[in-house]
């Protein structure tokens, strides 16, 4: 029973966070975004490891949370948008994407298993899967690498999430 509940939990987590997301402005999800993301990036933006993002835009998206954003190197600083022409794009489900970001699943498994879609320059989709696989878990900021573990932890150990 207990384990039916847990599995229950992961299938429909994103479908009850969705809606409150979309009541969030877009200008606190994008200061939040920024604000990770420059702490995170920080040394890789001063050795110029994010070069390859210099005025071209990623766009990610997590499906089944319906949230879309746009990240950008424009002088030497991440930047989000919420619309613009996305170089490439990477989309997917939230259960898929954290256990990317906690190496806890291949992307490139996910990937072939069409969970991971990845569309538009190639060139610059590697780039970006190369310094995601670059990140040291370790550097990310403690509240949020700890919070991304036990969300995996959770997710993994439910039955529905059997790859």
């Amino acid at each position: 029973m207990l384990s039916k509940l847990h599995s229950l939990a992961v299938e429909n987590a994103p479908i009850l966070l969705s809606k409150p997301l979309q009541l969030v402005p877009f200008s606190f999800k994008r200061k939040i975004i920024e604000q990770l993301l420059q702490a995170q990036f920080e040394q890789s933006l001063e050795e110029g490891d994010l070069d390859f993002l210099e005025d071209r835009w990623l766009k990610i998206e997590v499906r089944d949370l319906q949230l879309v954003w746009f990240i950008s190197n424009v002088n030497n600083k991440l930047i989000v948008s919420c619309a613009e022409i996305p170089d490439v794009s990477f989309s997917g489900n939230m259960n898929d994407l954290i256990l990317i970001a906690t190496r806890k699943q291949d992307p490139d498994t996910l990937f072939f298993q069409r969970r991971l879609i990845v569309e538009g320059d190639t060139e610059l989709g590697l780039c970006v899967k190369n310094l995601m696989d670059s990140i040291d878990l370790d550097s990310m900021p403690k509240i949020v690498r700890l919070g991304l573990e036990k969300l995996a932890q959770f997710i993994e150990s439910s039955e529905s999430h059997v790859i």
